[in-house]
């Protein structure tokens, strides 16, 4: 693997999202992301996606939003994009990462992955489920 760091803004954007700072209006798909590099940064992908989930979790709930509108599939798809990204070159900050991976900033490439029917499922929101069109390269 590549060697990586989050930059003190990127680790000053983590505090700030477990803290409650960011509100659901400012928290976007490139926000997302650069929540799940810096997890992958301090932990790999196994606590990596542990970290996220909780704090997804707790972001939905302390912002009244739906559960529902967490989405197991998305969260570990995008995490398993992210690190694949993160295996091929080195990155000091997630704003030099970003720069060096274009088609994760498409926030519809998951659909090159999965078909709509099964990304947009009941079962894939509350369970994680395989690509049925392309694999996720690790």
């Amino acid at each position: 693997m590549s060697t990586h760091a989050a930059s003190p803004c990127d680790i000053g954007f983590r505090v700030a999202f477990e803290a409650g700072h960011i509100p659901p209006s400012e928290f976007n798909h490139l926000g997302h992301l650069r929540l799940a590099y810096v997890y992958l940064v301090e932990g790999g992908i196994e606590q990596g996606e542990r970290q996220m989930r909780e704090a997804l979790l707790a972001f939905v709930a302390a912002n009244h939003v739906p559960a529902s509108n967490f989405h197991v599939t998305l969260t570990r798809a995008w995490l398993l994009a992210v690190w694949h990204f993160m295996n091929r070159r080195e990155s000091y900050s997630f704003a030099e990462f970003a720069a060096n991976s274009a088609p994760l900033l498409d926030s519809k490439v998951m659909l090159t992955h999965y078909s709509a029917e099964t990304l947009y499922s009941a079962v894939a929101r509350a369970t994680f489920v395989e690509p049925d069109l392309e694999a996720i390269p690790v």
